[in-house]
C-alpha cells in the first residue's frame, strides 16, 4: 500500500469514526398517531420548554374500551427532560402502566418510544404525525 493509499484509508476511516452532527427536525410538537393507529397524542414542549410532553386526546379502533377510556386526555409522557438534540428520557404511562422511556425523534414526521419495565421487558413503538 502506498503512502498516498494509506493516508486516504485513514483520512476515510477518520471521517466515518466522527460521530453525525444532530440533525435539526421539525418541532416535535403537534399530533402524533400510534402505529397501530388506535391512539393519537398531542405533543408539546412543556416545563423549561425542553422538557417533552404528551396527553392521550383520541382512541378509536378498537382502544377505545371502557378499560381505556379513563387514560384519555392523561399524560402519556411526563416532563421528559431532553438528554441530546431530538431525544428526551423519562417515564412513559402507558394504560396505567409506568416504564422509563426514551423518546426519540427519528424525522420531522417520525418518534420513536422505547419503554422498559423492571429495565429488562423492553418494547418500541413508532408514532406518525397527523395533520398539518
Amino acid at each position: 500500500m502506498t503512502f498516498k493509499t494509506q493516508a486516504l484509508a485513514v483520512g476515510l476511516l477518520a471521517m466515518l469514526s466522527m460521530p453525525a452532527a444532530a440533525q435539526s427536525f421539525a418541532s416535535p410538537e403537534g399530533t402524533w398517531e400510534i402505529e397501530m393507529g388506535d391512539s393519537r397524542y398531542r405533543v408539546e414542549l412543556c416545563g423549561d420548554g425542553t422538557q417533552l410532553c404528551g396527553t392521550l386526546i383520541w382512541l378509536g379502533n378498537g382502544a377505545d374500551s371502557p378499560e381505556n377510556l379513563p387514560y384519555l386526555n392523561t399524560l402519556m409522557i411526563d416532563h421528559a427532560p431532553q438528554i441530546s438534540p431530538n431525544q428526551w428520557k423519562g417515564d412513559l404511562h402507558i394504560y396505567g402502566q409506568s416504564a422509563a422511556g426514551t423518546i426519540t425523534q427519528n424525522s420531522d414526521n417520525s418518534i420513536s418510544l422505547e419503554g422498559c419495565a423492571f429495565m429488562v421487558i423492553c418494547k418500541t413503538y413508532q408514532m406518525y404525525r397527523i395533520g398539518g
